[in-house]
């Protein structure tokens, strides 16, 4: 069987959204939104308020947001970029929930990020565990604009 590539993201704002599309398309994969049980308000997302849904998400490293959609043939695909914004300097607890819920053994995980200003932080230290059995390789920022030449790169 051909090996396949799968985009998965999570995106708040939209940013995520249109670069993990324009990284879908630059390399030929198949895209998947990754979507919350509940999605965030932008009260859910104000990081400078300690009592906001992801704050207090992002506080309790055990928390795992439930996922309303799942990829039903992820035995398809050999290689998977999951996409997130940046959140306190590593991946929504969200990203975790996603990766959990299959057997990743052999696969090749490849986080992609969009932030502000912050790098990849700890990104791969909080996803490790939650990646058993696959190789997870080493995380790449991207500005929100990063062009299509960028990403296949």
């Amino acid at each position: 069987m051909a090996k396949k590539t799968l985009v998965a993201y999570f995106s708040a704002s939209g940013v995520t959204a249109a670069l993990a599309k324009r990284l879908a398309d630059a390399i030929g994969a198949d895209l998947h939104k990754i979507q919350p049980e509940v999605p965030y308000t932008n009260a859910d997302l104000d990081w400078t308020n300690k009592n906001s849904r992801s704050s207090v998400e992002m506080n309790d490293k055990s928390f795992r947001p439930p996922v309303a959609n799942r990829v039903e043939n992820i035995n398809d695909y050999d290689t998977i970029y999951v996409g997130f914004p940046i959140w306190w300097y590593v991946a929504p607890t969200i990203i975790n929930t996603f990766l959990e819920q299959y057997d990743l053994t052999g696969k090749e995980i490849i986080p992609f990020a969009t932030s502000g200003s912050s790098g990849m932080g700890r990104t791969n230290d909080e996803l490790k565990a939650s990646c058993k059995g696959a190789v997870l390789n080493e995380g790449k920022r991207f500005a929100a604009n990063a062009g299509a030449a960028e990403l296949k790169a």
